[in-house]
């Protein structure tokens, strides 16, 4: 008989999550869209489970257009208004406002260094940084690296991007291999080729 899967223990049994742990969470992903996608998802989740933006995740998209920066940038006061009636998002209104203002930062970043990922991948000199945490209690809410990445980032203009965001973001994005040794996506990810 075949051995259970060992996973990171936050991911539990849920089906919406499992998935995200096994596809998705760690992977090095250096798409502008993606990464867009994540560092606003990550922001709205804020004070909430992230469960919840995980079923909201078809809705975020169909209401951000896709999360295309350069049609988000253009969002004014009707097209803020429809998106705090629309119950498939989280309905905050700084939210839903720091994803404008994001989508706007990232046009700058994009222009200044050729992509979003160009600019974000700096903050771990480029490749992802390799940790080996033998339980979840041991990953860090923020490092130096998140850290540096906030102020940056903030100083950009870009919102909902405090250190314990830009750390979770960093994880699901590959910046960082936070799976927990046992778990068996961390070897599979220790040289994972960025996406």
């Amino acid at each position: 008989m075949a051995k259970p899967r060992v996973r990171c223990g936050w991911c539990g049994t849920t089906s919406e999550y499992v998935a995200y742990h096994d596809k998705e969470w760690g992977v090095p992903s250096r798409d502008d869209g993606h990464l867009f996608e994540m560092l606003n998802l990550e922001g709205a989740q804020a004070g909430l489970s992230w469960l919840t933006i995980l079923k909201k995740r078809e809705g975020y998209r169909e209401a951000f257009d896709g999360f295309d920066p350069a049609r988000v940038a253009l969002y004014r006061g009707a097209r803020i208004e429809r998106l705090l009636k629309n119950p498939a998002i989280v309905r905050n209104r700084a939210k839903i406002e720091a994803t404008i203002l994001n989508a706007r930062a990232t046009l700058e970043v994009q222009d200044e260094f050729g992509s979003l990922a160009s600019y974000l991948w700096t903050f771990v000199d480029g490749k992802p940084v390799q940790n080996h945490w033998a339980a979840s209690g041991e990953v860090p809410a923020t490092t130096d690296a998140s850290e540096q990445m906030s102020k940056a980032l903030l100083k950009r203009g870009f919102r909902f991007v405090g250190p314990t965001i830009c750390y979770a973001f960093m994880q699901a994005v590959g910046m960082v291999n936070d799976h927990i040794v046992a778990c068996y996506r961390h070897p599979q990810l220790t040289h994972a080729k960025s996406g």
